[in-house]
């Protein structure tokens, strides 16, 4: 069986949608799957399997900015690679954003499964138009990563949709090498916008003792600013962007990870992420995080924007972890990326029966 899988974020920037692609490619390709990966690449592709279509700007969504291929030659591209390689069926995420997913849709050169990423409101979907309507007809089978995300999709577009959660692949996790800490250390990771909660995060510090310590990954529209807020407070360190092996390592080495966000989070797999490294979760009580980490047996959540909430729950979570770590564990295996690849292999086998 050859799979296209189509990823329309860039594969060389960081996010969930292109990171579940390859960890979901790679555990296919144990299963004995070939599967190749179509999607932008801002520089070299990270992986010899990647069929590049050009580079990516920056589009405003869902509250963020997603790193995305939209003009017409990335299109043309991937209708071409699309024609060329002649796949037995394609799985493409986030199918209404251009240009290799819709295109995959227009040109529908093998059968078509799509995964639904988004949730909480996206101008993408409230925005789509009949003749998008008619194009998303087109798919053989339609599944979303959550409940909210399935919501969203049905909302627009109508049609059915199999709930598969996101995965995480646990034994990679462990096989990384922990980062050296230099005392009690919190370690966050995401885009610097609004909605990730950063902002609200480094309020919470002035809360926290003298000898804690924050990890700083990722970048974004407000990583300036937030530096020269913080200039003074030498506990916090800047890491910029991490490779994988790298945002592992920091999340095996750190004594809290903490999700801020404030909403637009549809699945998350950054928590699973951290139970796989066996990190206790101090994050938002929002849908997206709730149904992943339960409230209190694998992470101990707090009201969105609560900046008091928020330094009491890191400070008591530094001393006194409890069992978070091992509920995270076996949390974590619930959603490893080899079952959902057993799953997404019974999809393409019925798909193509």
């Amino acid at each position: 069986m050859r799979v296209g899988m189509i990823s329309p974020y860039s594969f060389t920037l960081p996010g969930g949608v292109q990171m579940q692609a390859l960890y979901l490619a790679r555990a296919l390709r144990r299963r004995g799957v070939s599967v190749s990966l179509l999607g932008p690449c801002d520089g070299p592709p990270p992986e010899p399997d990647i069929i590049p279509i050009g580079n990516s700007l920056f589009i405003a969504a869902n509250g963020s900015f997603a790193p995305i291929a939209f003009d017409i030659p990335a299109f043309q591209r991937s209708y071409a690679v699309l024609r060329d390689q002649r796949f037995d069926l394609l799985h493409v995420h986030e199918p209404l954003v251009p240009a290799p997913s819709l295109a995959a849709l227009v040109s529908k050169r093998a059968p078509l499964v799509a995964t639904f990423h988004a949730a909480g409101g996206s101008a993408a979907y409230d925005n789509v138009s009949p003749v998008l309507r008619w194009v998303c007809n087109r798919l053989d089978w339609r599944g979303a990563v959550s409940s909210d995300a399935a919501e969203m999709a049905r909302r627009c577009l109508g049609g059915t949709y199999e709930v598969l959660f996101n995965g995480v692949p646990v034994e990679r996790f462990r096989q990384v090498k922990p980062h050296p800490t230099e005392g009690p250390t919190i370690f966050f990771v995401g885009r610097h916008e609004p909605r990730k909660g950063l902002a609200v995060l480094l309020a919470a510090m002035r809360g926290l003792p003298a000898d804690v310590v924050l990890w700083i990954a990722g970048e974004g529209p407000q990583t300036e600013l937030l530096k020269r807020r913080m200039a003074t407070d030498q506990r916090v360190r800047w890491l910029g962007r991490l490779s994988e092996e790298e945002k592992i390592s920091r999340l095996r080495g750190a004594d809290v990870f903490c999700a801020p966000s404030l909403r637009g989070e549809s699945f998350g797999v950054v928590l699973l992420e951290a139970m796989a490294a066996e990190t206790p979760i101090v994050a938002s009580d929002i849908p997206g995080y709730a149904r992943v980490a339960r409230p209190g047996i694998e992470a101990t959540l707090v009201p969105p924007g609560d900046t008091e909430r928020l330094a009491e729950a890191l400070r008591q979570t530094l001393l006194t972890p409890g069992d978070l770590v091992a509920r995270g564990i076996e949390r974590a295996e619930q959603f490893s990326m080899d079952r959902l690849a057993e799953r997404y292999e019974d999809v393409y086998r019925r798909v193509l029966a």
